[in-house]
């Protein structure tokens, strides 16, 4: 139930919520990262900011 609140949150804009959501996956998103074993930070903003946009058209 928190983490759909959490999710109402972010999608309003409530920064602090989207913060939280990008702090919950950061392990996944810097998983899927790397590229040969190298971490990638462009890759890492582009998948954060997918993640952002998919909040924002997830319906609860």
């Amino acid at each position: 139930m928190e983490f759909e609140r959490l999710l109402e949150d972010a999608k309003k804009g409530n920064l602090n919520a989207q913060e939280e959501i990008i702090r919950m996956y950061k392990p996944l998103l810097i998983k899927n990262s790397m590229e040969h074993n190298v971490f990638d930070e462009d890759l890492f903003q582009e998948l954060s900011i997918t993640l952002l946009n998919c909040i924002m058209k997830f319906r609860i």
